[in-house]
């Protein structure tokens, strides 16, 4: 059997800063409570390890006490949340993923000029919350090309579309393109709003995928950038599994299957996807095969609420960034050393 391990593949900058935020707040404030608005990142593991150092998740910031520390997610907050937060003296630190924050402003910007927008995203999802929450008057979410003829448009030629910044592409596309269909005036964002990592991390998919038998998506079911790459996976004609770690193997599911591509969404930790190459070794006496598809090497400054607060406390962060590279093999950490693989772009 043949493990094949996409590059890139596990956290993004966005994930690693707001993860690394959490524990920069747990030393400041040591001794101290610490809360976090909403799941850090969507992964269960990364949660319920900051839930043992004693992290405190909560979804309304009213069950935080008065005066306490409160993060917000990588995926960002409305106005609406930060002024409840403010009215409850909380000391704010914002781990919003600096892409998130660039569809913020395009928002506030966009409304502020007086067109509507078109937001691409799941209506439901933390970060089309937030986004929404900066212009809830301007703004009306689109999930499908069905939702196009309930819109409510005042002035096609002032329409203006935005995205969830973990949208598959291919979905994203075939939305914009109906929405330029119906409203071909319709302005786009300046740049893409999908963030660079969701990009990369789906493009490896379609890379790989064909050239696998199955494939294996580290992440949790509450990732909307794990799910989308099982359906792309899908899509180029390979079964695939989303898992939360090694529990969920089936063996059942590897009868006749000779290649299995591994990959992990963009908050999922690399230590799980190396417990599945163990259990593939151990079992199956696999091989690993790393296709590297992107380099990636990214770099965020820690958020400026984290660093006025360590400069009250007399912390020192000068010149401190998050930066994110494609996980390195180890045969000690995964079971055996791995080949490269070769592949060829379509």
């Amino acid at each position: 059997m043949k493990i094949v391990l996409a590059n890139p593949r596990g956290f993004c900058a966005g994930v690693q800063m707001a993860i690394d935020v959490v524990d920069q707040v747990i030393d400041v404030f040591e001794g101290e409570p610490v809360y976090v608005y909403h799941d850090i990142v969507h992964n269960t593991h990364v949660v319920n390890r900051f839930k043992s150092r004693g992290v405190v998740f909560v979804e309304d910031v009213n069950d935080i006490p008065e005066g306490e520390v409160v993060v917000f997610s990588a995926h960002g907050v409305s106005p609406a949340v930060r002024a409840k937060a403010d009215a409850r003296n909380l000391t704010s630190i914002d781990a919003t993923c600096p892409l998130v924050t660039k569809v913020h402003s395009e928002a506030i910007r966009y409304a502020r000029r007086g067109l509507q927008i078109l937001l691409i995203g799941h209506r439901d999802h933390q970060e089309v919350i937030g986004t929404r929450g900066e212009a809830p008057d301007a703004i009306q979410v689109v999930e499908t090309p069905e939702d196009i003829p309930d819109l409510v448009i005042h002035d096609s030629d002032r329409l203006v579309y935005l995205t969830q910044t973990t949208l598959s592409t291919d979905d994203a596309a075939i939305i914009i393109d109906a929405l330029k269909q119906a409203f071909p005036n319709i302005k786009a964002p300046p740049s893409e709003d999908i963030c660079y990592a969701t990009t990369n991390r789906q493009h490896a998919v379609r890379q790989i995928a064909p050239k696998c038998d199955l494939t294996l998506v580290v992440g949790s079911t509450n990732s909307s950038n794990s799910k989308r790459l099982t359906e792309i996976s899908a899509t180029a004609g390979t079964p695939a599994r989303l898992i939360d770690d090694v529990n969920g193997l089936e063996p059942g599911w590897f009868e006749d299957v000779e290649t299995i591509m591994l990959t992990a969404g963009a908050s999922a930790p690399e230590d799980l996807v190396a417990e599945i190459c163990r259990w593939f070794v151990d079992r199956y006496d696999a091989t690993l095969h790393v296709a590297d598809v992107f380099e990636e090497s990214v770099e965020f400054g820690l958020p400026k609420t984290l660093k006025d607060v360590m400069t009250e406390r007399g912390i020192d962060h000068k010149d401190r960034l998050v930066r994110v590279q494609a996980p390195t093999i180890s045969a000690k950490a995964y079971g055996a050393d791995a080949e490269p693989m070769a592949v060829a772009e379509s």
